[in-house]
């Protein structure tokens, strides 16, 4: 028995010592390994790329570029058809104050003929009648001509607001000379607002594509490699560009309408 015991300690002591051993060695290496590479522990960054960081750059700056050049394209179609539109609503209004301006030497004529005396004429029935009828067919072409709204008709039909059927169709026709004319007076004024309003848009579709433009011709002029020699040539022309593209969007300009 004795024997036996001696036996196993003097075969597993060495065995047991030979495992801590190897451990402890690769607990040692393991130190070893990590105190070599400090650079893990002291927080330095590694040393950046400077190729990959300009590539990194000029492909910030091409997607910027394209982004910009669609939204400066998408802005000077806008002004285009702002400025159509503009167009468009001087027309309108040029062709409204000629038709009031015609209203108007209409209605200055008849005014010069209410100074004479009206033609006698006999007080019958029949004679009202045959005014009732002439006042009710003048207004009915002036309807039909746009002259008066529906409403203005409808007040000569029911005979308000000082449409009055017995009398003489002399008078009858100043009056309705005088509806005609602000009738063309207030289209007039309508459209000399849609005008306006329609200028004050193409201006800020136009100042809104120059903008564009211009951001556009910036963001390509900084994809493009500079030479050494002609960096101050770049750099003007550069700043000359901004100025010169807005001549390239057309810009709205109102002229006032004309007052009568």
């Amino acid at each position: 028995m004795p024997q036996t015991v001696l036996y196993r300690f003097l075969t597993e002591v060495p065995e047991a010592a030979a495992i801590w051993s190897a451990l402890l060695l690769l607990a040692l290496g393991l130190l070893a390994v990590l105190v070599a590479r400090p650079e893990r522990d002291d927080g330095t960054d590694p040393v950046p790329d400077p190729v990959a960081e300009e590539a990194a750059r000029r492909a910030d700056l091409r997607r910027y570029a394209d982004e910009v050049a669609v939204a400066a394209a998408g802005a000077a179609q806008t002004a285009r058809r702002r400025r159509e539109q503009w167009l468009a609503a001087q027309d309108e209004a040029d062709r409204a104050w000629r038709a009031y301006d015609e209203a108007e030497g209409a209605a200055r004529r008849f005014a010069g003929a209410a100074a004479l005396p009206a033609p006698h004429t006999p007080r019958t029935p029949a004679e009202y009648a045959a005014r009732e009828r002439w006042l009710h067919h003048a207004a009915m072409a002036a309807h039909w001509r746009g002259d008066l709204s529906a409403r203005q008709l409808a007040d000569v039909l029911a005979h308000r607001n000082g449409w009055d059927p017995r009398r003489h169709p002399a008078e009858q026709e100043i009056v309705l000379a005088r509806a005609v004319r602000e009738g063309r007076r207030a289209g007039w004024a309508a459209a000399a607002e849609r005008e306006r309003r329609a200028w004050r848009d193409a201006e800020l579709a136009a100042e809104a594509a120059r903008t564009l433009a211009a951001e556009a011709y910036a963001a390509a002029g900084a994809l493009r490699p500079a030479l050494p020699g002609a960096a101050a040539t770049v750099r003007g022309r550069d700043e000359a560009a901004p100025a010169a593209v807005p001549a390239a969007v057309p810009g709205a300009r109102w002229r006032p309408a004309r007052a009568g």
